[in-house]
């Protein structure tokens, strides 16, 4: 017997005008929806008067994938929703996902909203090449290592971040990436919609943050100057320990200066002084 369908379906993201004809269609005809939080998920199938019985599915209740396995293993399909956005995008779907393709049984996409490209492409950073990050660890030590691995990254990157962490994370990203240009993208789709610009030094004052955000960074820009000790740069960081600055304090003003990172100049003085 034929196996059922697994459909990805993308919710709104914060404007429930976002979601598609498609996806309300999906959602009426499966037989079970497996959302990430059926609270949330229950006022939306509300709001389009959609019936069909949901299932939570999320890190605490993956044991209720061997049910959802099941009835599409006898032919019935199932829709797997996130709280906003397209699921299995830093979302628990993506176990279901794995397990469906296991299975062998299909899968398919009902695309819609996404709060990753709908900041990027209002970004006006580079749009050819990017890296989804999403959230970074919670532990210090291991965004530290997160970020100093894509601090070479020439793509522009992609983070999403809560409130109550983004100050701290925008002040990691200064420290390990240098001053660079930065985007942060707050409560997209909704009526308090925002987008902040500027360098990351002057994002990282932010006030009282408020809201879900999106933050984009400009990826690392190599040039012949960055490439090898350059005299331009070393010369200012000699002037300004001549002038009496601390050798660690003169590191952070030249790699602002020259928007380098920290380590980079580092380098290239421990080069300087073999």
């Amino acid at each position: 017997m034929a196996t059922g369908i697994l459909y990805l379906c993308a919710t709104p993201i914060g404007n429930l005008d976002d979601m598609t004809f498609r996806a309300v269609k999906i959602l009426r005809e499966v037989d079970l929806i497996a959302a990430e939080d059926t609270r949330r998920t229950r006022k939306l199938l509300t709001h389009f008067e959609i019936h069909t019985p949901l299932i939570r599915y999320d890190e605490f209740s993956k044991a209720h994938g061997e049910k959802i396995l099941s009835l599409l293993r006898e032919g019935k399909s199932v829709a797997c929703v996130s709280d906003a956005g397209l699921p299995a995008i830093s979302d628990p779907g993506a176990e279901l996902v794995k397990l469906a393709v296991e299975e062998k049984i299909s899968i398919c996409p009902i695309p819609g909203a996404n709060a990753a490209l709908s900041a990027l492409i209002c970004s006006a950073l580079d749009t050819t090449k990017f890296t989804f990050v999403g959230f970074l660890p919670k532990t210090s030590k291991n965004r530290r290592e997160v970020l100093t691995e894509l601090s070479t990254h020439k793509e522009t990157l992609i983070f999403y971040e809560s409130p109550h962490r983004l100050k701290k994370i925008l002040n990691e990203m200064l420290e390990v990436f240098g001053n660079r240009r930065a985007v942060l993208a707050r409560e997209l789709t909704k009526i308090h919609e925002e987008f902040l610009r500027g360098e990351l030094a002057e994002l990282a004052k932010i006030s009282e943050p408020i809201g879900e955000f999106v933050i984009v960074v400009e990826g690392k820009i190599f040039s012949d100057e960055l490439q090898t000790p350059n005299e331009n740069f070393l010369d200012v960081y000699k002037n300004f320990v001549v002038q009496g600055m601390e050798k660690k304090v003169a590191i952070r003003e030249v790699a602002k200066k020259f928007n380098m990172s920290r380590r980079d100049v580092y380098n290239a003085v421990v080069l300087m002084n073999d």
